[in-house]
């Protein structure tokens, strides 16, 4: 049996994404930047996708732009958000995902930025107190703080953290990759300046994303070149790949409900299976369901003789997941969010992501394998 449960790294395509690209592939190679017909047919299906995403996020088409990658998305809102409206301070979490904290410490480094780290606690959450103090003591600082950590799952309060950020005058910019087609974002209520997507962690293709910038906020390009994106991003759009997402969106916003009910039933019985069958297996992050991004379940496991295999012996079993240990050393390559909320060093420790294709019978498998590979007497 091979067992798929690393979907907060990518998701698998859904058979009607791939029939939408399928078409776009065939019937539409036109340049969207071309004025003939065959150009026009294709800027027509970038558009009716730009104004599908707008619809189910309740903005303006203006406000959205296609990008490569979240990670383009991250870089984008963070450099010019930064770079364009002077900003000479910036606050984030220590467990932000690397597009966020490499694209920060390098602008500290460089000399743009101080850089200020929000405290979070051993669950990573946020400690909205001391993001009110580090706001207060700086003046006009930009915010990027995550909706949903990527290894652990837990849930940032975006209200929240947009109501503090218009108090004192802050830009904010919230990672949304893992979330963006998992849960209901309404951008006409939310005060975040930036949002952004990566369309194939939801079920859409590699290669494409989205950048929101709120009408509010005005940056100048990250990418020079022709006038794609409205003069925002030069280079030949992908077609293929910005209408797969919105086919993928607009599947995910569709089925919702019942993906999130499904999802969540599966994370909650991987749970309670692990509780009862590994003694001294633990839970990293929040796993209160409102607190706890529901695809996303980071396990401690015993401390076991070769605890550094356990990943590589569940791929011979056929299971894919990812993981890591929190870091002992400074010159250890581990977790730096296992690290940063103070998780064992000696513990082994797996993220377990789950998609609405898993099933219950994949969780069964997978405890029957880890059960086999934990110390019995832990």
């Amino acid at each position: 049996m091979r067992v798929y449960f690393d979907n907060a790294a990518t998701t698998p395509l859904d058979p009607e994404v791939l029939k939408e690209m399928y078409k776009v592939m065939e019937n539409h190679y036109g340049n969207p930047s071309s004025i003939h017909a065959h150009g026009r047919e294709a800027r027509t299906l970038i558009e009716r996708a730009r104004k599908t995403i707008a619809g189910l996020l309740h903005t303006s088409p203006a406000e959205i732009f296609f990008t490569s990658s979240g990670t383009e998305a991250d870089n984008t809102a963070i450099r010019c958000g930064i770079v364009d409206h002077n900003i000479t301070h910036a606050i984030t979490s220590p467990i932000e995902h690397h597009a966020v904290l490499h694209t920060l410490e390098a602008m500290e480094k460089s000399g743009v930025i101080k850089l200020s780290f929000v405290n979070v606690d051993s669950k990573g959450n946020v400690d909205y107190d001391h993001l009110e103090t580090l706001l207060k003591n700086n003046e006009r600082s930009f915010v990027s703080i995550m909706h949903a950590n990527n290894e652990i799952g837990t849930l940032s309060d975006m209200i929240r953290i947009g109501d503090l950020c218009e108090a004192y005058n802050a830009i904010y910019h919230c990672d949304t990759v893992q979330t963006m087609g998992h849960y209901q974002h309404d951008l006409s209520k939310l005060k975040a300046h930036f949002l952004v997507c990566a369309g194939h962690k939801l079920h859409g293709p590699k290669g494409v994303g989205f950048l929101h910038v709120n009408h509010r906020i005005k940056i100048k390009p990250f990418i020079y070149g022709g006038a794609q994106e409205r003069n925002m991003r030069g280079g030949t759009e992908n077609i293929y790949g910005i209408v797969g997402m919105a086919k993928a969106l607009e599947l995910a916003y569709a089925e919702m409900e019942q993906h999130r009910k499904h999802i969540q039933d599966l994370k909650t019985y991987m749970m309670g299976k692990l509780t009862d069958q590994i003694p001294g297996v633990s839970f990293n992050g929040e796993t209160d369901p409102e607190k706890s991004l529901y695809t996303v379940l980071n396990v401690a496991f015993p401390e076991m003789e070769m605890g550094d295999m356990l990943l590589f012996n569940l791929d011979i079993a056929g299971i894919s997941a990812s993981g890591g240990s929190a870091c002992s050393s400074g010159t250890d390559i581990g977790s730096h969010v296992l690290t940063a909320i103070g998780a064992s060093s000696s513990k082994p420790s797996v993220r377990f992501s789950f998609s609405k294709y898993s099933t219950k019978e994949e969780v069964d498998y997978v405890v029957a394998k880890v059960r086999e590979l934990c110390p019995v007497n832990a």
